[in-house]
């Protein structure tokens, strides 16, 4: 995720390589299938270009695998691509955002869930009355 101390030039080479990786990634999936859903979200280069994270969508157990297996085939393709005096070593990590979003996705539903309940509850006829009550 980008930081506060992010200048022009460095928001430039995180886009830049996010699609680059994005499009490797899609390529790679070609040929594993464990790719296919992977999603990159962003990319966070560190100040000195030697090192960048690349956040992404989701990252079960499978396509974290496959990622790392295929990490320097990925770090080629940016070196072949992009421009810059480094090409950064590649890292990749799950979106914190995606995860967060799902939590608010979540406790949103839950509350839905349950202000229909209260709604149900308050729409269901109470206690009948049996007439006057004996003195």
């Amino acid at each position: 995720m980008p930081s506060g101390r992010d200048y022009p030039r460095t928001l430039r080479v995180n886009e830049v390589l996010r699609q680059v990786v994005a499009e490797e990634i899609e390529r790679l999936a070609d040929a594993d299938e464990r790719l296919r859903l992977v999603t990159v979200t962003s990319v966070e280069v560190s100040p000195d270009l030697r090192a960048a994270t690349v956040y992404v969508g989701t990252l079960g157990e499978e396509a974290a695998r496959a990622l790392e297996e295929r990490r320097a085939q990925i770090q080629r393709a940016v070196g072949q691509q992009v421009r810059i005096k480094r090409t950064p070593r590649l890292a990749f990590s799950a979106d914190p955002a995606v995860s967060a979003g799902a939590r608010v996705e979540e406790i949103l539903r839950r509350l839905g869930e349950e202000r229909a309940a209260r709604r149900t509850r308050a729409a269901a006829p109470g206690p009948t009355a049996r007439g006057p009550k004996p003195t």
